[in-house]
């Protein structure tokens, strides 16, 4: 029969006697390792802290050698305890030396026990130890003993808060060892380039009181701080500069759905039980909902993480009085916001006069805080690792949000080196501004059309900066990521009145939902698929799911009455599959007409090409269009065989390789053939130099990124096209890998500026 642990209330109490009883740091560990074997019926309980950044030491043991202690080190990463501390996950084996990272250290004398539980100890965050437990017998420990165990390594975190543990001396000399090196790299989250002084964005909020006696005032707390939390959201949502704020807003709404979850309060409530603070059981619910979603596949629901950790954050500020963040403070002229990671809504907080950069110890590029962060403009940097241990509030901070490198106070060469560059970026920044109101048109006078790729409304705004001639592919599925639910046909129809109101008049392409894949919907249940970007997703989930793309469509009619509607149906893969698309638009028009409801004054239809198959099919697809679109990122990802994001496999290929572009010049002229406009949407247009390899082969139409606009038009402006056609006629029959080198060569020989 399998052990069963006590309950965990008991542990707790008991716990609760030792940390605050008599006696050394080290005394009250070892005290603690034994309870935790005696209470949980096991053998072994050992405790690991890091030393050095990477060293994890055997502080105290019950059950192994006592010679072991202080002896037995493990990199991170090496042996079960390396791992938990690598993966900051729990680790649950019933044969611990079966696992392919299990390491024999002789001097323990483990090799009788085999099954093993560990949970990282973890302090702000991050990973300060782990905490083992082993029996003899195989068994497979439950969830109850578990948590139990993860309840425990909070508490063990305190030790280390306290600095008990450690020589204060040995912890400067590693601090100082790290402020050594100014320059760190990290991922470019939003381009751009600043300079600034460092402001810590939030109050390190660290749970120094796990352990309670009183625990209907615990509750009583509880109820309080979420009130208030719910008060404060509000505030923010009812800001005057936040009433039209699109995605903003509905990102808001998601916060607020949060913070009002009976469920989240329920799970809080159910761990304060157990004996525990208010704040430390937000903590470990937040712990739980981080470990189950970092083992999702999914990417977008893993990286709703950061919504999670800053709602749970601003929990524990306002159950811990410390409510306000930097954003609250009198803030320098020149901020560059320094952060773990953060939500978006805490970015909108900044006075954004002062806002000048943005560096984030975690972060990721699909996180709502980065595309509010590239919307706005603010350059970010993330996945800084340890960076962000050197760095001190007040000091001077470089971003250099375009490779993706930042500096602690750098030397005066080196600032004054990045101030000429950011000046220089300034003022071409300044140049493009200036092309704003001009055409986009070659020296021998060829015109072409520069659109824009949206799905914010907040990107609109990038539309009239940068006077492109119109959106090019608005992605409209951003709106139903965001919610818990199908969204009802009138909110749809007013989101897309206000992008048609913010285009004042400029044409707007919407593209149909392009969910699945790398863009779940919480309201659509969906199987694992060993190759998402191949499966069901796109106009195949409408085909299944007709009442998605009908109400979309009946919202976009409903949004264009009046007006002219473009709309796009993607990932279509033959000729019957825009018939079937087509027909669902019909019977909706159809529907519009009988109900007497006024409708878009013109209606144009076309098609994303993404998929390689449809090449072979235009003649047939082409005559039933109104104009067609490439999806180039998908397209080429599709055409090479290359997951675009995979890093292995970043660069590898070139989409200005010879076989890319003989590929995308038969499109355009099965195009021209035809008389059907055809559109280019990609990454690939939005770089000048690939952009000159589309205008060689016969694009005249570009629907990149707001922030291209500028280098692509000044590009066209230096640019003879005729002289640059007939190069490339000669280059398509090569056999290089790519054409990048000689096309930026032929930029350089004739003044076109790249």
């Amino acid at each position: 029969m399998t052990p069963v642990s006590n309950a965990p209330r008991q542990l707790l109490r008991r716990l609760h006697g030792i940390m605050a009883g008599a006696g050394s740091a080290e005394q009250r560990l070892t005290e603690t390792v034994r309870l935790v074997a005696s209470n949980m019926i096991a053998e072994v309980c050992s405790v690991y802290f890091l030393r050095g950044g990477e060293i994890l030491e055997l502080f105290a043991t019950e059950g192994l050698k006592s010679s072991a202690v202080h002896n037995t080190r493990l990199r991170v990463g090496e042996g079960l305890v390396g791992h938990i501390a690598a993966t900051a996950m729990p680790l649950n084996l019933s044969n611990a030396q079966k696992h392919p990272k299990f390491v024999y250290r002789a001097e323990t004398g483990e090799e009788i026990y085999h099954s093993l539980m560990g949970v990282p100890i973890l302090r702000s965050g991050k990973v300060v130890g782990v905490l083992v437990i082993q029996n003899k017998t195989q068994r497979h420990y439950m969830q109850e003993e578990k948590e139990s165990l993860q309840t425990v390594a909070m508490v063990m975190a305190e030790l280390v808060s306290s600095g008990d543990l450690f020589n204060p001396l040995e912890q400067q000399e590693a601090t100082l060892e790290r402020a050594a090196t100014s320059r760190f790299e990290g991922m470019v989250l939003a381009e751009g380039m600043a300079e600034g002084v460092a402001v810590f964005h939030e109050p390190k909020i660290e749970v120094v009181k796990h352990l309670t006696d009183d625990i209907p005032q615990e509750k009583t707390r509880l109820g309080t701080a979420l009130q208030s939390l719910q008060d404060q959201i509000d505030d923010m949502m009812s800001a005057e500069d936040m009433r039209h704020q699109g995605e903003h807003q509905e990102i808001l709404d998601v916060y607020m759905l949060f913070a009002k979850d009976k469920g989240w309060k329920t799970k809080i409530e159910a761990i304060i039980d157990t004996g525990l603070t208010a704040e430390a059981a937000v903590e470990k619910v937040q712990l739980n909902n981080r470990a189950r979603m970092q083992k999702m596949s999914d990417p977008y629901m893993r990286e709703r993480l950061s919504d999670l950790d800053d709602l749970a954050n601003r929990l524990n500020r306002h159950l811990m009085g410390r409510v306000g963040t930097a954003a609250s403070e009198n803030l320098p002229d020149k901020v560059i916001l320094v952060a773990d990671d953060m939500g978006p809504a805490d970015l909108l907080d900044y006075d954004r006069e002062k806002l000048c950069g943005v560096i984030l110890q975690d972060g990721s590029p699909t996180a709502h805080v980065s595309i509010v962060a590239r919307a706005l403009g603010i350059p970010m940097v993330g996945q800084m690792e340890n960076a962000l241990l050197a760095v001190v509030e007040g000091e001077r901070v470089i971003v250099n949000g375009v490779a993706g490198i930042v500096y602690f106070s750098p030397p005066t060469e080196i600032m004054q080196s990045y101030r000429e560059s950011i000046e220089s970026r300034d003022a071409m920044l300044a140049e493009y501004d200036a092309l704003r109101d001009l055409p986009a048109k070659t020296l021998d006078g060829v015109e072409v059309e520069l659109l824009v790729n949206a799905g914010l409304s907040i990107d609109m705004e990038g539309l009239q900066r940068t006077g492109a001639d119109g959106v090019g592919l608005f992605r409209t599925e951003f709106q139903f990521m965001i919610s818990s639910t199908l969204p009802r046909v009138d909110p749809q129809a007013e989101f897309y009145r206000d992008i048609l109101d913010a285009a004042d008049g400029k044409p707007v392409t919407f593209r149909t939902l392009d969910i699945g894949g790398d863009k779940p919907v919480s309201f659509l249940k969906r199987d694992d698929e060993a190759n998402p970007a191949l499966g069901w997703r796109a106009i195949r989930i409408a085909f299944d799911r007709p009442a998605l793309l009908r109400y979309q469509v009946r919202a976009l009619l409903k949004a264009s009455e009046g007006r002219e509607l473009n709309i796009m149906f993607p990932m279509i893969t033959d000729v019957s599959e825009f018939k079937m698309a087509r027909e669902i638009l019909n019977k909706e028009i159809d529907r519009q007409k009988r109900r007497k409801s006024p409708t878009p004054i013109k209606i144009r239809v076309g098609t994303m090409l993404e998929v390689p198959a449809l090449i072979w099919q235009l003649d047939n697809l082409l005559p039933l269009l109104d104009f067609i679109s490439i999806g180039s990122n998908d397209l080429l990802q599709f055409f090479f065989a290359c997951d675009r994001e995979n890093p292995k496999l970043a660069g590898r290929y070139d989409p200005i390789s010879p076989p890319a572009l003989m590929m995308l010049k038969s499109i355009v002229d099965k195009c021209e053939t035809h008389k059907v406009p055809i559109t280019l949407c990609g990454e690939i247009g939005s770089k000048p130099v690939t952009a000159l390899a589309l205008l060689a082969i016969g694009f005249r139409r570009l629907s990149i990124a707001p922030a291209a606009v500028g280098p692509v038009k000044m590009m066209i402006r230096s640019l003879d096209l005729a002289g640059l056609e007939a190069y490339m006629a000669e280059l398509l029959s090569r056999s290089d890998h790519s054409l990048r080198g000689l096309l930026t060569a032929f930029a350089k020989d004739h003044g076109v500026k790249i």
